[in-house]
């Protein structure tokens, strides 16, 4: 693969992974319960009713699916990360370049440019963001984990 490096998600363990997905699934599942309320409600309810429990039956299973389809992925997009660093990951170096103040998000932080090197794949530069320490300065060296193949990784 002839990809620019890309940094791992976030670890989510098996019952992290496990509770999240029935999360993402039970966001799926208002939609269709609204379909199924104004199909087999008795008394059947009045027409403007019905068709106000169709419309949010729609609106709410096209919102739910698509929320949980995304998280589901980045799920998934996670553990695959994870399997794929620790079958053929190999410890390297990151030294930090520059770094500027992240103000995107709810968490402020660190933006690193970060040059990588290590054993079995040609050194390559990546762009992290981590939360604000003092301790991350240009010249810092961090450890990381690559996936030779791809450029894949994670920094510890």
């Amino acid at each position: 693969m002839t990809s620019g490096p890309r940094e791992a998600e976030a670890r989510i363990g098996p019952i992290g992974a496990l509770l999240s997905r029935l999360m993402f699934l039970a966001i799926c599942l208002p939609g269709p319960v609204l379909f199924a309320a104004a199909a087999t409600l008795d008394p059947p309810p009045s027409p403007t009713d019905f068709w106000g429990l169709i419309v949010g039956g729609v609106l709410a299973t096209i919102v739910g699916v698509g929320f949980g389809v995304v998280g589901w992925r980045l799920v998934t997009r996670s553990r695959r990360d994870a399997r794929r660093l620790s079958a053929a990951g190999v410890a390297a170096t990151a030294e930090i370049l520059t770094v500027a103040n992240h103000l995107g998000g709810e968490d402020p932080g660190l933006e690193l440019h970060v040059r990588i090197s290590g054993p079995g794949f040609v050194t390559f530069e990546a762009d992290t963001i981590r939360a604000d320490d003092p301790a991350l300065v240009p010249g810092t060296l961090l450890a990381v984990v690559v996936d030779p193949v791809d450029r894949l990784f994670a920094i510890a």
